[in-house]
C-alpha cells in the first residue's frame, strides 16, 4: 500500500517476486486498489517480466489515473516454461497530485490458464540476410478484448507495433510484426504482448538473425594478359559477411562501356574470351549465400587492359601545306590499325629551334595530336629560323620515331624595342631620349619612327591632350632631342623599328618634363604706391605658373646694407627657406618673410602694405624702422609632385631717413663740446619746467584732459631725476586717480621692450631728434620726419611707441585716414562741441581739480626702474579754449593743441 500525499512526485515502489520456473500453463493473477477523494490520479502502477536475469525491458501491463473505491483483479499470462524462469517486478509511482491510495493485494499463481488474458504459442527465431524484411508471427489463445493492444517488445526496450491482427476463430487470433530493412544492429531478442485493463499476455523471446551476405576482402588477380582475352584467379578465401556459400560469379564490364556481363564460375581460376585490344576492362567476384538477398555485393575490382602489339613504324609522308613568319603548318599520311595495332596510341609532333647563337639556347616542345589528326600548325615561332621537326607514334607496347625534317621560317616585321632600353633626360623645355635595337630585328631595320603627345600637364594654358607628332630617324641613329616642349607636362612616348615586311610593336614610355619658375608680369622696378616713415605700400601682381600652378607667394624684406652686394633684377638669388622676423632676429640675417599669401588670394594685382604690423599665415609683418633701408621682394612658389620651383623680384626700395644716415657725430666731438650741448639742455629744460608751471596757475579753472600714449623713450640728465623728486607729492595725487591703469603700465613695458629689441637704444642720437622734431613741430614744417609715426596697427600685436614730437601729426592721421576709425568720430564731434564747452566753463575750481585728477596720466619708470633714464608718459593739459602739451621730468614743452584733436584721440 502506497499513501501518495506522504511521499514526493516520482517516488517509487518495487515488489519483485521470486523466480518462477513452471512445466505447464499458469497465470498469475493479482487484485489492485487505485483511488483518490477528488478523483486526481495517485500515481501509476506497472508490472515488468523478466527472464532469466536479463534486462527489466519495458512494462508490459500499466493502469494508472482513480478507479473508485474498490478493488479491480488483473491477470498475466506468461509464456515461459522450464528450464526458463522469469521473474514479475510490481512498480508504483506516485504522481504530481500526492493525493490517494495505490494498493496490491491476493497475488496468486495459478495452475491452469488465465480467463482475461490470452495465452502466446511458442514464438521462433527468424533468420533473414541484411537488407531484407524481418516478419515475427505470434498465435495466441482465448479470449481477447476489444481494447487489447498488441505490442512486439524487443529486449532493450525497443516497442514495435502489430502490423496487422488476424482472428483465426472465436479463441485464436495471428498477430504480424514486420522489420522492414534490417541491418546487423537490429539483431536481438523479441516477444509479443497484449496488454489490456483485465491483464496482458507475455510471450517468450525469439531471437532475430540477420546475416550479412558475402562479400571478396581482395580482388581477383590477373594471372595472364593477351591482346583478346584476360586470365585471372578469383581469390575468394577472405570474405566480408556470412556463409555459407553457395554460387559464385564474374562480373566484367569496359571501364568506359555501359554494358556488363555475369559468369558462372566453378574454378578458382577463369579465362575471360573475346576482348578488344587495348581495352580497358573492370573485373570483380560475387558471392552468394542461402535465403533471399543473400548476394553480397561486388568486391573490389581488378581494372587491366588487354595488350597492344608495337606499332609496325613511324607516320610518313611529313610535309609543309603553309609557311608564315611565324607558324609552320605541317600534314602526313593518316594512321591506320594496322599501322597501330592499338586503339589508345598516340602522334606526338616534337620540334626545335636555336633561340640564339648557341646550342644551350634551343627551344624544344613536343605536342601530343589529336586522335586521327593528321595535320598541325605549329605557332609562336621566330622568323627567319630553321625548325627540325619529326613525328613519334607509341603505344603501351612501344613506339616509333621518323626521321628529322628541316623548314625555315619567313621574314617578319621587327620586334618590338624593349621598354628598359628606353632612356631619357627631362629638362624644363625639352627631353634627351635614347633606345636600343630591337631584340628580335627579324631582319634588316630600315626606319626607327618616334611619336609623341602631350597627355597630362598641371598648367591650364597646356592643352591636353595635344596634338600627335611624329619623328623618324635613319637605322644607325637610336637617339633624339625634342624641344619647345611645355613644363610639368606629361608627354606619351611611342617608339618601334620598321623593316620591309613592316612596323614592328611599340614600346611606350611617359615622360614628364620639370617645372619651370613662375614668371611675372613685372617690367623695370615700380614705383610704390604710398610710402611713409615706418611702411610702404606695394602693388602685388599675380605671377604666371609654368607647368604647375602657383601655390604660395610670399613677401620678402631685406635690410640693405652699404657693404652688401646688391641683387640684380632677374638674375638673383630667391629665398627658398621660410624665415619669419623672430629667427631672422635671433639668427642675425638681413631678411625675413613678412607675409605669406596663398595663391586664391592673389588672382588680380592687388596692394600690400609692407610693415602694416599684420600676420600673414604665421609671418608676422612688422613695422619698418625709419633709419633702415630696406629691399622688397616679392616670390612665387610652385610645388608638384615633391619639385618646387621659386622666383623673386625686386618690387621696391625704401630708402632710409636723412638723420639716420648721418654718421653719430656726437660721439666724436671733443669733451668741450659735450659739456657745451649739456649746458645748453640744462637751461632748456628749466625753461620748459617754468613755462609749465605758469601755465599750470593760469588755467586753474579749466578742465583737463589728458591723452596717454606710448612715447619713445628720451635720454634723462641728472637733473631730470631730480626734479622728478621734487613732483612726486603731485605725482602721488595723480597715482590714486590711475591706479586702474594697471594694464596700460604694462603694455608700455612692453612696447619699450620692443623699442629696444629694435635697436632704438641709441641714446645721444634720440635725445638731439627729439629737441629738433619738437621745434619742427611747434614751427610748422611739412618735411618728413625720421621718428616712427604711428600706423593701423592691429590688435594682438606689439604697438612700437610714438614719440611726443610725433604726436600732433599722429593725431592729424587718424583724424583723416580712413584706417583708424576715428575719421567719423571726428566729423560728428562738432555737433555737440559748444555745448560742452560751455558746460565745462561753468564748472568751480574743485571740479577742474578732479577733473585733472582723472584724466591726468602718471609717469612710470622704464620696467619699473627708479633709476632709469628714460620716461614712458605724457600728459596734456586742457582749458576751456585749447590744450597745451607737455612732456614731464624735466623736459616741459608746451605746445598749442586742439582740443578736439585730444579728445578723438582719447576715444
Amino acid at each position: 500500500m502506497v499513501n501518495s500525499s506522504q511521499h514526493a512526485p516520482g517516488q517509487k515502489a518495487h515488489l519483485l517476486f521470486q523466480a518462477l520456473s513452471e512445466n505447464d500453463t499458469h497465470c498469475l493473477q493479482f487484485s489492485y486498489f487505485m483511488y483518490s477523494r477528488d478523483g486526481h490520479s495517485p500515481g501509476t502502477l506497472s508490472a515488468y517480466v523478466r527472464v532469466t536475469g536479463g534486462p527489466v525491458g519495458s512494462a508490459v501491463w500499466n493502469a494508472s489515473g482513480s478507479h473508485g473505491r474498490q478493488w479491480h483483479q488483473a491477470e498475466l499470462a506468461v509464456s515461459l516454461f522450464w528450464p526458463s524462469e522469469y521473474q514479475v517486478l510490481f512498480e508504483a509511482v506516485v504522481s504530481s497530485e500526492r493525493r490517494g491510495y495505490l494498493g496490491l493485494d491476493d497475488i496468486l499463481l495459478l495452475n491452469y490458464p488465465c480467463s482475461k488474458a490470452p495465452h502466446f504459442s511458442r514464438l521462433g527465431d527468424v533468420e533473414v540476410n541484411a537488407g531484407q524484411n524481418a516478419t515475427f508471427q505470434c498465435v495466441a489463445a482465448g479470449k481477447a478484448a476489444e481494447a487489447e493492444r498488441f505490442l512486439m517488445q524487443r529486449q532493450s526496450g525497443e516497442v514495435v507495433p502489430a502490423a496487422s491482427v488476424k482472428h483465426i476463430s472465436h479463441r485464436r487470433f495471428l498477430a504480424t510484426f514486420q522489420l522492414d530493412e534490417v541491418s546487423k544492429e537490429e539483431q536481438d531478442l523479441y516477444r509479443c504482448v497484449t496488454q489490456s485493463g483485465r491483464g496482458s499476455g507475455v510471450s517468450n523471446f525469439a531471437e532475430l538473425i540477420v546475416k550479412e551476405p558475402p562479400t571478396p576482402i581482395a580482388p581477383p588477380q590477373l594471372l595472364r594478359a593477351g591482346s583478346t582475352y584476360l586470365i585471372i584467379q578469383l581469390n575468394t578465401n577472405s570474405i566480408i559477411g556470412d556463409g555459407p556459400i553457395v554460387r559464385k560469379e564474374i562480373e566484367y564490364r569496359m571501364t568506359s562501356g555501359p554494358w556488363s556481363e555475369v559468369h558462372a564460375v566453378n574454378m578458382q581460376t577463369y579465362k575471360l574470351w573475346h576482348l578488344d585490344p587495348d581495352t580497358e576492362y573492370e573485373i570483380s567476384v560475387l558471392l552468394t549465400r542461402p535465403g533471399e538477398g543473400g548476394t553480397g555485393k561486388p568486391g573490389p575490382p581488378l581494372i587491366s587492359r588487354t595488350k597492344c602489339a608495337e606499332p609496325m613504324r613511324a607516320p610518313k609522308g611529313l610535309a609543309f601545306s603553309e609557311i608564315q613568319s611565324r607558324q609552320l603548318t605541317l600534314q602526313w599520311e593518316p594512321l591506320g590499325y594496322n599501322l597501330t595495332r592499338c586503339h589508345t596510341y598516340t602522334v606526338s609532333l616534337c620540334y626545335r629551334y636555336f633561340v640564339g647563337t648557341g646550342h644551350n639556347q634551343t627551344f624544344r616542345e613536343c605536342v601530343k595530336m589529336e586522335h586521327n589528326a593528321n595535320r598541325y600548325t605549329i605557332k609562336n615561332l621566330l622568323p627567319y629560323k630553321n625548325i627540325h621537326v619529326k613525328l613519334i607514334l607509341s603505344n603501351p607496347e612501344g613506339r616509333k620515331e621518323g626521321k628529322e625534317v628541316i623548314f625555315q621560317t619567313d621574314e617578319d616585321v621587327p620586334g618590338g624595342i624593349a621598354s628598359e632600353s628606353l632612356t631619357f633626360t627631362p629638362l624644363e623645355d625639352m627631353i634627351f631620349l635614347k633606345w636600343e635595337e630591337p631584340v628580335e630585328p627579324n631582319g634588316l631595320i630600315t626606319q626607327y619612327e618616334i611619336s609623341y603627345q602631350s597627355i597630362e600637364s598641371s598648367d591650364p594654358a597646356v592643352n591636353v591632350p595635344g596634338p600627335r607628332r611624329t619623328v623618324s630617324k635613319l637605322r644607325n641613329e637610336t637617339y633624339h632631342v625634342f624641344s619647345n616642349l611645355h613644363p610639368g607636362t606629361t608627354y606619351l612616348f611611342s617608339v618601334r623599328a620598321r623593316t620591309g615586311k613592316g612596323f614592328g610593336q611599340t614600346a611606350l614610355t611617359e615622360i614628364t618634363t620639370n617645372i619651370s619658375a613662375p614668371t611675372f608680369d613685372y617690367g623695370d622696378m615700380p614705383s610704390p604706391l604710398s610710402e611713409s616713415e615706418s611702411t610702404i605700400t606695394v602693388l602685388l601682381r599675380p605671377a604666371q605658373g609654368r607647368g604647375a600652378p602657383i601655390s604660395a607667394y610670399q613677401v620678402i624684406v631685406e635690410e640693405e646694407r652699404p657693404k652688401k652686394l646688391k641683387r640684380e633684377l632677374g638674375g638673383q638669388e630667391c629665398f627658398p627657406v621660410p624665415l619669419t622676423f623672430d629667427d631672422a632676429v635671433s639668427r642675425g640675417s638681413v631678411h625675413y618673410f613678412g607675409a605669406e599669401l596663398p595663391a586664391s588670394s592673389l588672382t588680380e594685382a592687388k596692394p600690400f602694405t609692407v610693415g602694416d604690423n599684420q600676420t600673414y599665415s604665421g609671418y608676422w609683418n612688422p613695422p619698418l624702422e625709419p633709419k633702415k633701408a630696406y629691399l622688397i621682394y616679392f616670390q612665387a612658389m610652385s610645388n608638384l609632385k615633391g619639385e618646387t620651383r621659386l622666383n623673386c623680384v625686386r618690387i621696391a626700395r625704401k630708402a632710409a631717413c636723412k638723420e639716420s644716415k648721418r654718421p653719430l657725430e656726437v660721439s666724436q666731438h671733443s669733451e668741450e663740446m659735450g659739456l657745451i650741448l649739456g649746458i645748453c639742455a640744462g637751461g632748456l629744460i628749466v625753461l620748459i619746467i617754468l613755462l609749465g608751471a605758469i601755465i599750470v596757475v593760469i588755467r586753474k579753472g579749466r578742465n583737463y584732459y589728458s591723452y596717454s600714449y606710448y612715447p619713445k623713450p628720451v635720454n634723462m640728465t641728472k637733473a631730470t631725476i631730480n626734479y622728478r623728486h621734487e613732483k612726486t607729492h603731485m605725482m602721488s595725487a595723480i597715482d590714486r586717480s590711475f591706479t586702474d591703469q594697471s594694464t596700460l603700465q604694462e603694455d608700455e613695458r612692453l612696447g619699450l621692450s620692443f623699442m629696444d629689441t629694435h635697436n632704438y637704444s641709441n641714446r645721444g642720437d634720440q635725445r638731439s631728434s627729439v629737441v629738433n622734431e619738437s621745434s619742427s613741430l611747434l614751427g610748422g614744417s611739412p618735411r618728413r620726419q625720421c621718428g616712427r609715426k604711428g600706423s593701423p596697427y592691429h590688435t594682438g600685436q606689439l604697438h612700437p611707441a610714438v614719440r611726443v614730437a610725433d604726436l600732433l601729426q599722429h593725431i592729424n592721421q587718424m583724424k583723416t585716414a580712413e584706417g583708424y576709425g576715428f575719421k567719423q568720430e571726428y566729423e560728428s564731434f562738432f555737433e555737440g562741441w559748444d555745448a560742452s564747452k560751455k558746460k565745462d566753463k561753468t564748472k568751480g575750481r574743485q571740479d577742474h581739480v578732479s577733473t585733472y585728477d582723472r584724466h591726468r596720466v602718471k609717469l612710470h619708470p622704464l620696467l619699473g626702474d627708479p633709476n632709469s633714464d628714460y620716461i614712458n608718459a605724457n600728459y596734456i593739459d586742457v582749458s576751456g579754449d585749447g590744450a597745451s602739451l607737455r612732456e614731464g621730468s624735466g623736459l616741459g614743452q608746451e605746445l598749442p593743441v586742439d582740443p578736439v584733436l585730444y579728445w578723438s584721440a582719447w576715444h
